[in-house]
Parts: structure tokens; C-alpha cells; sequence
């Protein structure tokens, strides 16, 4: 069953670029990961009283603690870089680097967790790193895309989206899944407002249109069904395996980017897809 939480968790993921990258065209992008936080925080915590899990809190050691709790900022260091890229470049550039963090979460999980690396997810990764740079490397810049520092925050956002799956990994161990990702998702929630009122930005909460607050609110339910599907696959499965089918959610948020901002692939980037596709299946072999 881990299987098919892990293909929910990725057409979520995918829906929730697209609907994110909506609701932050005008609106500061530390504020919508701050407000966004809130509904997955919710969305988290009603699953948990629904599965009945809440009472596990004091039965979970400090050893886990520690992890749940680094793998909570680590989140919340991924969602600000993450949405701070989406609001300088294109979806389509942005998203491609975030998925490159299963190469690292690869190698992670081998040194730190001893989880095998075969030949086939080997030759699945450097296929991953080969696509990548087809998908990012365009002659091109978009006028919506605005210089270059975009891809300096969508590197930070793969670094610390591969050491959030390790952490979680580790975290969870021994922990009703929806329970860990309610616990996780309070960190983020602490660290993201931490970070809105040190900028002073909490002024700018009341500047948001209705319209981008609804596709805040939106993607805020999306992340919450994607985290709990990816969360209760984790705890199951490899984790270089999970991690793998939850990045064909480019699949997902380059088709909905082409539906709703009209943005194309170039022939060399289509290439980079295929690529990416193509080694993400291997490493589940």
C-alpha cells in the first residue's frame, strides 16, 4: 500500500507548485508560507484525532523528538527557499532543481541510513542530474523571471528538502505517521512566522488579495494530503524509493504550469523531462 500513498503524495506535490505560485504573485512569499503553514497544521491534526494517534505523544522518546524536530525546520527552511524561487522564476525552472534533491537523498540514505545503492539507481540518478541540467540550462529568460538568484534559492530548497526526508525517516520510527507529520508541521509553523516577524512583514498579511489568499489556502490543503500520503509511505517504504516516485510530481506541475501560466518546454528541456522520468523509474527497480 506504501506504493500508492507515495503516487498520491506526488500528484499532490504537484498540484501545490502550480497553486502556490498562484497565490504569490503579489503576495510576499515568506507571509504565504507563514499563512499556508496554518492549513496544513489543521489539516494535520484533524487526521491525527481522526486516526485516534494523539494519545502516542508521551510515549515518544527524545531521541525521536530531536529528529522530528530537525526535520521540521529543515521543512521550513525548504518551503521558504522553495516559494521564494517560485516567486522569481518560472515553474518550470524551479521545480526541476528542487526534484534534483533525490541525488542527494540517495546518498544520504546510503551513508547514514545503509540503504543499499544497485547499479539501476545509480544509473537512475545520474540520469536525474543529466535531466536536470537540460531542464535548467535555457538561453532564454523569461520576463516573469527575474535575474538569476531563483536558482540560488531553488539549491538551498533541494538541500534541505533531502535532508528533510532523512530526518523524517529517522523521525517516524516508531511513530503513527499522521501523529509525525502533525508534530513536524508545528516546527514549520514556528519557524515560518519566526522568520515573517523578524523581516517585519506581519503588515503585510492584511495586503493580500482574496483571490491569492483562496490559492493560498488551496495549496495549504494540498501540501497537508500530500505530506500525510508521503509520511505514511516513508514509514513503510525505502526511503530512496518513496522519495523517487514523490518526484514525478514534475509530471503533475509542468502540466498544470502549461494549463494555467502557458509555460512551454523548449526541445532540449523536453529532453531533460524524459530524463528525469526515466531515471526516477529506474531507481524503483
Amino acid at each position: 500500500m506504501w506504493i500508492f500513498f507515495a503516487i498520491g503524495s506526488a500528484f499532490f506535490a504537484g498540484v501545490t507548485a502550480v497553486l502556490a505560485k498562484c497565490g504569490i504573485r503579489r503576495t510576499d512569499s515568506d507571509v504565504a508560507t507563514a499563512l499556508r503553514t496554518i492549513i496544513v497544521l489543521m489539516f494535520s491534526w484533524i487526521m491525527v484525532f481522526l486516526i485516534g494517534s494523539s494519545t502516542q505523544i508521551c510515549e515518544i522518546s527524545g531521541y525521536t523528538w530531536t529528529f522530528l524536530i530537525l526535520s521540521g525546520l529543515s521543512t521550513g527552511a525548504s518551503w521558504l527557499c522553495y516559494f521564494r524561487a517560485l516567486q522569481l522564476g518560472n515553474v518550470n525552472m524551479v521545480v526541476p532543481i528542487d526534484k534534483c534533491s533525490i541525488i542527494l537523498t540517495v546518498l544520504l540514505s546510503f551513508l547514514l541510513l545503509r540503504e543499499p545503492i544497485s547499479m539501476w539507481k545509480l544509473m537512475g540518478v545520474i540520469s536525474i542530474g543529466v535531466g536536470t541540467l537540460l531542464m535548467i540550462q535555457k538561453k532564454e529568460i523569461t520576463k516573469e523571471a527575474k535575474g538569476h538568484s531563483w536558482i540560488v534559492y531553488a539549491i538551498l530548497s533541494a538541500i534541505f528538502a533531502s535532508l528533510t526526508s532523512i530526518f523524517g525517516k529517522i523521525g517516524i520510527d516508531g511513530v503513527e505517521s499522521n501523529l509525525g507529520t502533525a508534530l513536524r508541521t508545528g516546527v514549520v509553523l514556528l519557524m515560518a512566522w519566526l522568520v515573517v516577524f523578524l523581516k517585519e512583514k506581519q503588515h503585510l498579511i492584511k495586503q493580500i488579495p482574496r483571490k491569492e489568499l483562496i490559492y493560498i489556502t488551496l495549496s495549504g490543503i494540498s501540501t497537508g494530503a500530500s505530506w500525510l500520503c508521503y509520511y505514511k509511505s516513508l514509514q513503510a517504504g525505502p526511503t530512496s524509493v518513496v522519495v523517487s516516485i514523490d518526484k514525478l510530481s514534475i509530471l503533475v506541475t509542468i502540466a498544470f504550469s502549461y494549463l494555467v501560466f502557458k509555460e512551454k518546454l523548449s526541445k532540449k528541456a523536453s529532453v531533460g523531462l524524459v530524463c528525469i522520468v526515466i531515471g526516477t523509474l529506474l531507481m524503483l527497480r
